[in-house]
């Protein structure tokens, strides 16, 4: 097992995360296969139980692990373990803070974070997750973590935190959640923008709420007013546009490979409101759901549908636009957020390009 959690924690710098000391040692101490004990479901589909041969390997690998699906559909899991990573990092959580962590998903990540040193409540809707959770707390030997059943949105029960994590991919931030943050204090969470979930550092100031953006990413959505749709929404993610014509043809070779085509894809997101994607690539979506552009990893554009000319051209444009400012990286956005219903949503973006481009890798599942 020792060779096995050294062997987890390469897996999870090779991803290119920069794990702190603290960190590492969380990650070595905190056993992972006692968290998924029922066995769980690999990212192509196949069910992988403790007897399995692959199910340690597997339990160790820097993969999403999928514990519960409902109609097919993944509802609770344990992250990949480099994202985890991040937004643990990302968190700057010290000894004796207290966190709220909003989706219990297996316990995993409560256990992480009492290894650092932090008292946790973690919440879970789901009555079933988070029973599991409690027991799989109590088998690794945490103390320390709190498991609630209750919606999310509100936070559960009273209490003031340091700090809050969000696990689960979310359309804002509830209002509920800035009731219970300690002065200074700082939230965590994977916000909904052009069909996926980068995660968001969300801090109150003097001028309302502003964030930062951490690294790309894609969650399960939560349900009820934390994915309430808004002025601002993107549409939902396609499988795929039939009938492409190529409008412009490609620009880049080798063609745009991880962050930087996800950087493109932020950068859209933040231009235009019917940027999403259809089967992983950025999409100009046409009010009909079924036509627009696609924008490719080599940089062409596609277009089908009532207008393709429309939509191909200011597909065009936006890259031009990220093209023309230097491409801007994921990192170099902030956002401010204002009140929309039930919750605080991304409603500005200014981004600065840094003089010297310091590219580290980011996961990008979860």
């Amino acid at each position: 097992m020792d060779d096995a959690r050294r062997h987890y924690l390469d897996l999870i710098r090779h991803d290119g995360v920069t794990l702190s000391p603290e960190l590492a040692a969380a990650f070595a101490a905190v056993p992972r296969e006692v968290f998924v004990p029922d066995g769980f479901h690999r990212r192509d589909g196949r069910l992988v139980m403790p007897a399995d041969p692959e199910f340690l390997p597997a339990v160790y690998s820097n993969e999403v692990l999928v514990t519960k699906l409902s109609d097919g559909r993944p509802v609770s899991s344990s992250s990949q373990p480099s994202l985890m990573a991040v937004m643990l990092a990302a968190l700057e959580v010290r000894p004796g803070m207290r966190v709220l962590e909003i989706g219990a998903g297996t316990g995993y990540n409560a256990a992480l974070l009492t290894a650092l040193g932090a008292a946790v409540t973690t919440v879970d809707v789901q009555a079933d997750v988070a029973e599991r959770a409690r027991a799989a707390l109590a088998r690794s030997g945490t103390t320390g973590v709190r498991v609630e059943i209750a919606d999310g949105y509100t936070g559960g029960p009273a209490g003031a935190y340091d700090r809050i994590i969000v696990t689960v991919g979310v359309a804002g931030i509830s209002p509920h959640w800035l009731d219970r943050l300690a002065p200074d204090g700082l939230i965590i969470a994977p916000v909904e923008h052009a069909g996926v979930h980068p995660v968001l550092a969300v801090r109150p100031d003097r001028t309302g709420l502003t964030a930062t953006v951490i690294c790309p990413a894609g969650f399960m959505s939560a349900a009820g007013p934390l994915t309430a749709r808004h002025p601002g929404s993107h549409p939902a993610p396609v499988a795929g546009l039939t009938d492409l014509v190529e409008a412009v043809p490609p620009r880049w070779d080798p063609p745009l490979t991880g962050l930087p085509y996800r950087d493109l894809w932020y950068a859209a997101g933040a231009w235009h409101r019917r940027v999403t994607h259809a089967s992983n690539d950025v999409v100009v979506l046409d009010g009909t759901g079924t036509g627009g552009a696609v924008v490719t990893p080599a940089g062409a554009v596609l277009a089908t549908g009532e207008e393709p000319d429309r939509y191909a051209a200011v597909a065009d444009a936006l890259v031009s636009r990220w093209e023309s400012l230097g491409r801007p990286p994921m990192s170099a956005w902030t956002v401010r957020l204002a009140e929309a219903g039930p919750i605080l949503v991304p409603v500005e973006w200014r981004h600065q390009v840094p003089e010297r481009r310091s590219r580290q890798g980011r996961p990008s599942g979860s």
